[in-house]
């Protein structure tokens, strides 16, 4: 059996083939995964070729004064929901010169999950100046095991992007 690490490392490897074939860069911006994407990415040797820079967003003024999220779209919908993720994503590029983003925001837990965003609930955005797509999912475990979980979701979600991208 593959190890969530061994999986997250596999995943940066397949995406990083894919955007250097295509010679596109990747900027990602990360909330409740801290970086684990970008430390996934920037392990592998050559990553620089492909991945331009990540931002951790973890609190909400990060999240507007390093890639512009309004704080009137955190007020109004919350750090945790599919237009913070867009404007996250969005963001990310346009303080960047990566041509594709992914971004992650969500609630890890042990705590803060409320009834309408319960621990495990993760939205997700990817974005390429032109087109951008946003999720979300739920994912079971504990903190370590939703992180991994979103980290892997986001990667997945880099290739799966491009792909319709290019349909």
């Amino acid at each position: 059996m593959v190890s969530e690490q061994n999986l997250l490392a596999q995943l940066s490897v397949k995406v990083g083939n894919r955007l250097r074939d295509e010679r596109l860069m990747l900027t990602t911006a990360e909330s409740c995964t801290g970086g684990l994407v970008a430390a996934a990415i920037t392990d592998i040797s050559g990553s620089s070729q492909w991945f331009e820079r990540g931002f951790v967003t973890y609190s909400n003024q990060a999240k507007s004064e390093m890639i512009g999220v309004p704080p009137e779209l955190i007020d109004k919908h919350g750090a945790v929901s599919e237009p913070v993720a867009r404007a996250m994503a969005e963001g990310a590029l346009l303080n960047s010169r990566a041509h594709v983003s992914l971004s992650i925001t969500g609630v890890a837990g042990p705590g803060g999950g409320t009834p309408d965003k319960p621990v495990g609930m993760v939205c997700f955005a990817w974005s390429n100046r032109v087109t951008t797509l946003v999720e979300t999912k739920r994912f079971k475990g504990d903190r370590t095991q939703v992180r991994n979980q979103a980290a892997q979701h986001a990667l997945r979600g880099v290739i799966d992007f491009l792909d319709k991208a290019e349909a």
